[in-house]
């Protein structure tokens, strides 16, 4: 199944809300290195894209925002659906703190496993199931840079 091709530019206040509130909870770390009762909060990504399958209108579009220490075993999701109304498009988000989903895909032959990257009770296909063929063509061009730098040969643009 190809992957979804809807994006969202992150809501920047919105975020900061969440994580503010996430890193305030009895146990969290809160204070920035310096400035005590300042929450220190990660590096995001100012766009994200959908990480399920193909999905119809009437699923949330979802991808995952931060993920949490090992020990937290939750990642913050930001889901988002887009509805045409009178004035025009109008996109609502919203937040989740999710635990992964529990699904591990293991290929007997190689004893090989493979974790699904989604929220536990998703509603499309696990991870493994879901392809991006422009992530793909990305990394078969990098994989073809590495060769070509380590003298290894590889194809020549046309």
């Amino acid at each position: 199944m190809l992957q979804c091709t809807a994006f969202a530019e992150v809501p920047e206040m919105g975020t900061l809300v969440v994580l503010t509130a996430m890193n305030a909870e009895p146990g969290r770390t809160a204070g920035a290195p310096g400035v005590p009762g300042v929450p220190e909060l990660p590096e995001l990504e100012d766009m994200l894209l959908c990480e399920l399958g193909e999905h119809d209108e009437t699923t949330e579009h979802a991808a995952q925002l931060w993920a949490g220490e090992m020990a937290a075993a939750r990642d913050l999701w930001m889901f988002w659906t887009d509805t045409d109304t009178d004035t025009g498009m109008r996109r609502a988000f919203r937040f989740a703190e999710l635990p992964p989903c529990p699904a591990v895909m293991c290929t007997l032959a190689t004893d090989e496993r493979e974790v699904c990257v989604l929220f536990d009770r998703h509603f499309a296909p696990h991870s493994w199931d879901v392809t991006d063929p422009l992530a793909d063509l990305m990394a078969e061009r990098v994989r073809e840079e590495v060769r070509r730098e380590r003298g290894g040969g590889g194809v020549t643009p046309a």
